[in-house]
């Protein structure tokens, strides 16, 4: 059985506020927006899910955005610049599993998660994570319990040193999968 759902997302970019202004049509990743678009304000997915970065090449602040209209999403993910690049997340449906590591390198304690976690401090006694190993789904990790903060998504493979991947100064304290419940 393939646990990757074959989906295409799609999702609008407009480079003004409330869907106005000249618009892209995204139905896969795009690692930098602006040959189609010289800004990106608002946009509405209308089928998938998506992470969109404040930077070129999936680089940045990443943002989560499901199915649905952000008019104006600046203000309400508090983003401070605009999309630059997207990624489409895949449809999973199967097990999810991930190891997460306190120090880099796969070291110190390691646990392995098969479902959500809305504090590893509480769960684990873990007070910081710093790499680990995707092994099955998709996953959001966030700087803050109860999946506040930053965001950073992880697709299966291993992330040996989160200070390597521009993330010099988060510690990741919470994690949720995300589910096929949110397309």
């Amino acid at each position: 059985m393939d646990l990757y759902i074959k989906n295409i997302g799609k999702v609008i970019f407009y480079e003004d506020r409330n869907f106005q202004g000249r618009s892209y049509d995204c139905s896969s990743d795009c690692a930098d927006m602006s040959s189609y678009l010289s800004r990106c304000h608002s946009c509405r997915v209308e089928r998938g899910c998506f992470m969109v970065y404040d930077r070129t090449n999936y680089m940045g602040n990443q943002y989560f955005m499901r199915r649905g209209e952000y008019p104006d999403y600046m203000s309400t993910m508090g983003m401070s610049d605009c999309i630059r690049s997207c990624r489409m997340i895949p449809m999973y449906r199967g097990s999810y599993r991930m190891r997460i590591y306190e120090r880099e390198n796969f070291g110190g304690q390691m646990y392995e998660m098969m479902d959500d976690c809305d504090n590893i401090m509480d769960r684990y006694r873990m007070s910081n994570c710093m790499s680990c190993h995707v092994m099955d789904g998709h996953w959001l990790m966030y700087e803050q319990p109860h999946y506040r903060g930053r965001m950073m998504y992880m697709r299966p493979g291993e992330y040996r040193n989160f200070m390597n991947m521009g993330w010099s100064n988060m510690r990741f304290m919470s994690m949720r999968r995300i589910m096929d419940s949110y397309y």
